[in-house]
């Protein structure tokens, strides 16, 4: 029985899984977004827009959440709006161990858009490890070219799944099912910290979310 299955994997690994509800927005703090449930791709999932265009997007923080070590597994479609910047990727992703006063955090993201470039440079900026506000992709790229950035195959307006992996300093991601991650962060800028997640998406972009569930080390 798959259940069963999934339930010794969980125990043997040391996770407790819990599928999280994104279709009650009651659960949700949203901060410049707007949210609704609605049916993209034939997939029923959480559509968000910004409220206001901004550098730093937007977000739905998962209420009562706290998050240390552990998995955070979901399905993500990303593509620039209609009204989006020309530089607009379609940048979405997740926040993990946000700070209580919303200052800090850690995240990893996609740009959709650049996984089908047709240059390799643009590949090679297909997936993002930042830690705003102070390690911003900007100053990752330019003191530390290509350590925190990497190719993963993926394609604008079409659900890809995400999951990021943390253990104590230490995080991975993987993109569209991998068995390996594209991209290994050995010093998260927080340390061995704990917090909050949320959802969350880039300046320009109309962004979709589905089947996120996370599993809390014990």
């Amino acid at each position: 029985m798959q259940w069963l299955l999934a339930l010794t994997l969980i125990a043997a690994t040391g996770l407790h899984s819990a599928e999280i509800r994104i279709d009650d927005m009651s659960l949700l703090s949203l901060d410049n977004v707007r949210a609704e449930t609605t049916t993209y791709h034939g997939k029923v999932g959480l559509k968000m827009i910004e409220k206001e265009s901004g550098p730093g997007g937007g977000l739905a923080l998962l209420k009562g959440l706290e998050f240390r070590d552990g998995e955070i597994d979901l399905e993500v479609s990303g593509a620039p709006s209609k009204t989006a910047d020309p530089t607009a990727r379609g940048f979405i992703g997740v926040l993990f161990r946000i700070q209580p006063d919303g200052s800090h955090a850690e995240s990893f993201y996609l740009r959709p858009t650049n996984g089908r470039a047709g240059n390799q440079l643009n590949r090679n900026h297909s997936v993002q490890y930042v830690s705003p506000p102070e390690w911003t992709w900007q100053r990752l790229r330019t003191e530390t070219p290509g350590q925190y950035e990497s190719y993963a195959d993926m394609q604008a307006g079409e659900w890809i799944q995400m999951r990021v992996v943390v253990h104590g300093k230490e995080a991975e991601l993987y993109v569209g099912g991998a068995a390996q991650p594209c991209l290994v962060v050995k010093d998260l800028k927080l340390g061995e910290s704990h917090g909050g997640v949320a959802l969350w998406i880039g300046p320009g972009t109309e962004g979709y979310f589905r089947n996120v569930r996370v599993a809390q080390a014990f």
